[in-house]
């Protein structure tokens, strides 16, 4: 009985202790996080495609979390005043997204899913267009997993709802690889790659040689570089390329899809 008695007080304390671990693993998962970055590149690219017009841009974020729950906003400069007087480019001086979504783990997978809001100020244009009218929302969803120590690869997937001026229905994929590098005392390189695609479909405001995309209604789009954190900064050295085939009509902007290195430094806090 009393053999009894003390494997039933052992149970009761194991399962006391177990409660209490998960309980205590649960609320650290749950904690309230944030993140804060600010950086500098040599050109804004958007999939391959300047958005600055070959110029650097300014671009800081600011991100919560809690648990595997995310929202962020994110800024640049973009356009130009030379595009935006052609009527090629309206938006401008700034594009600011906000973003939201869940983080998942499940087993080696880690997934995202989530929602953009890309939002852009509107300089006086030939085009007529005002604020407001090229902004637009993007659902996203991607997976990435290590299957081998140091490598990690993944697949994202992006959705754009047909909104009149702004972009017409828009799909894009991309896949990513990344091997980590040996460190080097505060050193950590790592060589990371892309591949995207993507496609729209013809609407109201796009479509027979007027595409999106410099004139294109789908492209493709690729990058390589290598990446170096030091403790809270950043360094980042890439090349890209389009496959990106604008009209005559639009020729002269074709530089704007062109083959180029990008470089981009930067902290991250906290």
């Amino acid at each position: 009985m009393r053999a009894f008695a003390r494997s039933s007080r052992a149970l009761a304390f194991g399962a006391f202790a177990s409660f209490a671990l998960s309980t205590a693993a649960a609320a650290d998962e749950n904690k309230f996080g944030y993140s804060i970055s600010i950086s500098g590149a040599s050109d804004y690219l958007f999939r391959g495609i300047s958005l600055t017009d070959e110029r650097p841009a300014f671009q800081p974020y600011l991100e919560f979390t809690y648990g595997i729950g995310y929202l962020g906003i994110w800024g640049s400069n973009i356009g130009s005043r030379e595009l935006a007087a052609e009527g090629f480019q309206a938006t401008g001086p700034w594009e600011v997204d906000v973003y939201a979504g869940i983080r998942p783990v499940v087993g080696p997978v880690n997934f995202d899913l989530g929602i953009l809001w890309y939002t852009y100020g509107a300089r006086t244009n030939p085009a007529g267009l005002t604020k407001g009218d090229l902004d637009y929302v993007e659902l996203k969803a991607s997976a990435s997993t290590s299957p081998i120590k140091n490598w990690t690869i993944g697949l994202t997937g992006y959705f754009t709802p047909d909104q009149d001026q702004a972009i017409p229905q828009t799909a894009t994929v991309e896949g990513s690889i990344a091997y980590e590098l040996p460190h080097y005392r505060e050193f950590a390189p790592s060589l990371t790659g892309q591949i995207g695609y993507t496609t729209s479909w013809t609407s109201k405001y796009f479509g027979n040689g007027s595409g999106p995309f410099v004139g294109d209604d789908a492209y493709a789009y690729w990058n390589a570089g290598l990446k170096v954190a030091v403790d809270k900064f950043f360094l980042d050295f890439r090349y890209w390329d389009t496959s990106v085939d604008a009209p005559a009509a639009l020729a002269e902007y074709q530089r704007l899809a062109d083959s180029r290195f990008l470089f981009t430094a930067g902290v991250t806090l906290p």
